[in-house]
């Protein structure tokens, strides 16, 4: 091995790893100095490099993906992370959920309740709040975009199909799904489920863009409004 070629290695083991990242590209780093270059600054005694050793080190066998399990409060635990450190991680950990789900919803066609349910599930089974979520559709069924409409109990009187159809229009929707999540658990349609259905559909059928589903979240376990009005034979 050639002088030059050592010393240029050595040079490269000494750079800091936010400038390693800048000079060769993120994939360059190590998953210790990925999270060093995250954390930017050590503590006393440690070096940025040292304290991001210790993190993976309490993620335990499954390294980087370790992280994503861990709370902000055993972040916090961990010597020389305080509360900016440890919300630094826990946005990192989320932008990079968010984006994996993104790209697998690329891959995917919304066209049965299944599918929806699926793509959802994790994200709404646990929450303590009823959250209605308009999904926006492309031609091909793809997922342009999805948006919170309401937080707090779903109903007729508190979303508006003029609501619906003004993000739909913006976003240049083709087709349109709606889903929701009901904290106790039971994905068993209200009255004002259905009664919210039949007013998005009315509109859907006046307005032209497909209103293909409203999924409810249970536990585990969904149900579509629109199996359940077809078989009452209320459209």
């Amino acid at each position: 091995m050639s002088d030059n070629l050592i010393c240029e290695k050595d040079e490269i083991k000494d750079l800091m790893p936010y400038e390693k990242c800048m000079e060769f590209g993120a994939g360059s780093l190590t998953d210790t100095e990925l999270v060093a270059a995250i954390i930017k600054t050590g503590t006393a005694g440690k070096t940025a490099k040292n304290l991001a050793e210790d993190i993976l080190n309490s993620a335990g066998s499954k390294g980087l993906p370790g992280i994503i399990d861990m709370s902000v409060q055993e972040l916090m635990d961990i010597k020389g992370i305080g509360m900016a450190k440890a919300a630094q991680l826990k946005c990192i950990c989320e932008l990079s959920r968010r984006i994996a789900k993104r790209q697998a919803a690329m891959r995917l066609k919304f066209s049965s309740p299944d599918t929806i349910a699926g793509y959802y599930m994790e994200d709404m089974r646990y929450l303590t709040k009823e959250r209605l979520i308009l999904i926006m559709l492309d031609s091909r069924l793809g997922l342009i975009s999805d948006i919170v409409l309401s937080i707090g109990t779903v109903n007729s009187s508190l979303v508006s199909p003029s609501e619906v159809f003004y993000e739909a229009c913006r976003n240049k929707a083709v087709s349109i799904v709606l889903v929701h999540n009901h904290p106790s658990g039971d994905p068993k349609p209200s009255k004002e489920d259905i009664l919210l259905t039949s007013r998005i559909k009315d509109a859907s059928m006046l307005l032209g863009i497909s209103f293909l589903d409203h999924v409810i979240i249970g536990n585990n376990n969904y149900e579509s409004v629109f199996a359940i009005m077809r078989k009452k034979g209320l459209f």
